[in-house]
């Protein structure tokens, strides 16, 4: 069941680091921040120091006066644990505390996130600074909750220090019981690995051809994942037992981190960082990326773990580190768009990063919504004009679920083995940039939902139609669910190399896709990495007489149909595999199975998406350009659909009844100019509900 954050309205706020500034400063501070009707702060994350200046020293004067001066101005506190960068002293004193590299490197003091999580001293010290925090503002007026850490897992997410090797030993042991099991789940006779005691079993480590064990290093981010979450555990159990009346949260969604088993063992909602710049640093390999557009498939993401969830950190400036500036100044409009974009997929309660640029640190170049001098800027004009609008609209719009009938799936397995398996890892991404990409731009919304080991066909039926694109391990329970959802109506959609392994990650001695294959109808007869002196396929439809100028990227997988019932939709058209089945549909109960041979293609998917019958739900009243993202949030009686232009310049939005807009308050009609990055929310009564 999905933790969500419950709010009567949607709240505005901001991170604040009262440490880096003149104490003259904080009451101005807070008093600008309350006139952009903020209403939360975010604070501590990174304080250990000044909590507790030596060990066992325990001081809480300075953050006492922010807090109060913080209640004074009806500022809610969000306190952050500060166990992300341990003190000096701590690291100086207990060096085993500290992470390591694979090839046995000690990280060194002098950044964050340069501790392992496994430590006993490292957990006690931060158990015993949680629950003096915890004891000490548990009835502190201001505080409202609390934030575990900051960003696990972010900038590094493997850990090789001896007591994680230690670690690792434990976990498998639980999880196999025996070295005979373990052996065989690692299939370690292959090149004569197999262990005799466990003394000899570690995580990874550097190999003469560069490539570890591909099942043990599947299991060492399995065991990444638990150890993790074990570790926020400590802390938020602590939480839990001082602080009941606090409900606690952590920040960001990083890899080899199971967010949705955290949420679910400990939190009472997810949060994410919402920095959508990083999209246009890191923008795919398409052609016309979606750049910041794109940000919105990871803010779906967050939206998989809780429906309505907090961005802990909103993008307000240019971004950098160190000695560089990576990202551009949003444009005038850009900061408020973002903050819509957020708010469009679920968030309901958000905090700008940062009050006041950094003026000290590594953090000099990554911008908040005041810069250096202080004074009046146009992101400032921009948050309070957001505030604002936040105050008038921030009752209808909090608890409202975002609706689509569409979602990729995804699940933790694959993506880790993916990962290290470039057979079916770069598949993925292009695969779901091509499909999330082309249900943008024919505004049709969709979700991510993660398959998990307790899904249920219910929870599946919530959508018509699921692309599944590359899950290359396929279980025996997996297929049952997927074919259950089909019988009872829905469209399931597979890709290339499907189901060639079992949770292990060894391959299937059975013909491929494996689990999949009674479900799908066929089988892969031969297939082909596309490269060297084989090219991509051309494909033809079998519902036209000529092939198309369309490529089967990537991979192909010949198929051949298994059952009498399966229709062909398109063939290869080229190559020595011309005229074999490369698309194809089984009939399934009341719904359906589909099975393409290669990645999913920006080109392909367009015509997949019109075969599949999928459709805009405005496409009856209103009439969108490719460059504005469509969304719905929705509640009982209401449908409010956010218009987003990503683009500078204005773009007409056609519509054929009247419409109230819920921002301006205004009535629409015909044809309507968004402005550059401008938004507009309109309101739709639903299907028997008075207008």
């Amino acid at each position: 069941m999905s933790k969500s954050i419950k709010l009567k309205a949607l709240q505005l706020g901001v991170c604040y680091y009262p440490e880096h500034w003149q104490e003259s400063l904080w009451e101005d501070d807070f008093r600008r921040m309350r006139e952009l009707h903020m209403s939360v702060i975010r604070v501590a994350e990174f304080a250990w120091s000044i909590f507790e200046p030596e060990e066992d020293v325990f001081r809480f004067d300075f953050f006492d006066r922010v807090l109060d001066l913080a209640n004074k101005y009806n500022l809610q506190v969000i306190m952050g644990t500060p166990t992300a960068t341990p003190p000096a002293w701590l690291t100086q004193r207990y060096p085993e505390v500290l992470n390591v590299s694979q090839e046995g490197i000690i990280y060194t003091h002098g950044a964050r996130r340069h501790y392992n999580y496994s430590s006993p001293k490292y957990r006690e010290l931060c158990a015993r600074i949680t629950r003096k925090m915890a004891e000490h503002y548990k009835d502190h007026p201001a505080v409202v909750g609390w934030q575990i850490d900051n960003e696990l897992n972010c900038e590094i997410n493997v850990f090789y220090a001896e007591a994680d090797h230690q670690a690792f030993r434990e976990w498998l042991k639980a999880k196999y019981g025996s070295l005979t099991q373990l052996n065989k789940a690692w299939g370690a006779v292959f090149w004569n690995q197999t262990y005799s005691a466990w003394e000899q079993v570690h995580l990874t480590r550097p190999t003469v051809s560069e490539s570890p064990n591909p099942h043990q290093a599947l299991d060492e981010k399995r065991f990444i994942s638990d150890n993790t979450i074990s570790f926020a555990k400590l802390q938020a159990d602590i939480i839990r037992e001082e602080a009941p009346d606090h409900w606690i949260t952590t920040n960001g969604m990083f890899g080899h981190l199971d967010s949705h088993e955290l949420t679910d063992q400990m939190l009472d909602f997810f949060s994410y960082d919402s920095y959508p710049q990083f999209s246009t640093i890191f923008p795919g390999t398409e052609e016309n990326p979606l750049l910041d557009r794109a940000w919105s498939l990871n803010l779906s993401s967050s939206r998989s773990v809780s429906p309505n969830f907090c961005v802990m950190e909103q993008q307000s400036g240019p971004g950098g580190w160190v000695n560089r500036m990576e990202m551009a100044s949003p444009r005038p409009g850009q900061m408020r768009l973002w903050t819509y974009q957020s708010i469009l997929h679920g968030a309901d309660m958000l905090l700008y990063f940062r009050w006041r640029t950094a003026t000290i640190g590594t953090e000099i170049y990554w911008h908040g919504i005041n810069d250096y001098h202080n004074r009046p800027n146009r992101r400032i004009q921009e948050a309070g004009q957001v505030g604002q609008e936040l105050a008038a609209i921030g009752e209808v719009i909090a608890g409202t679920k975002y609706q689509a009938e569409v979602a990729i799936l995804r699940d933790y397995d694959n993506l880790w083995d993916g990962e290290f398996d470039k057979w079916h890892g770069p598949l993925t991404g292009m695969s779901e940039r091509g499909w999330f990409k082309q249900l943008q731009h024919l505004h049709i919304p969709v979700d991510v939902l993660y398959l998990r080991s307790d899904s249920t066909v219910e929870e599946l039926l919530v959508y018509q139609t699921l692309i599944y694109p590359h899950p290359a391990i396929m279980t025996k329970e997996t297929a049952e669910l997927l074919t259950g959802f089909a019988e009872q109506g829905g469209k399931i959609i597979f890709g290339a190399r499907t189901g060639y392994k079992n949770k292990h990650g060894h391959c299937l001695m059975s013909p491929l896709p494996g689990p999949a294959a009674g479900l799908c109808g066929i089988t892969v007869e031969d297939f082909t990495l596309i490269k060297g002196t084989v090219p991509a396929a051309r494909l033809k439809w079998t519902d036209s007489s000529e092939a198309t100028v369309l490529r089967t990227e990537a991979f192909n997988d010949i198929l051949k149909v298994e059952d009498p019932d399966v229709e062909i939709v398109a063939v290869y058209a080229s190559e020595y595999y011309e005229g074999k089945p490369v698309l194809t549909k089984r009939n399934v109960g009341l719904g359906e199975a589909w099975y393409y041979g290669a990645a999913f293609s920006e080109p392909v998917v367009e015509e997949l998406i019109r075969y599949l019958g999928l459709k805009s739900p405005v496409e009856q009243w209103l009439v969108l350009p490719a460059q504005v993202e469509l969304g719905i949030r929705s509640s009982e009686y209401t449908d409010y659909i956010f218009l987003l232009n990503y683009g500078n310049k204005s773009e007409e939005i056609q519509l054929n009844q009247e419409t109230k807009e819920l921002l301006s308050g205004e009535m629409l009609n015909q044809s309507v100019q968004l402005p550059p990055y401008g938004v507009k929310i309109l309101i739709k009564k639903k299907c028997g509900v008075a207008q």
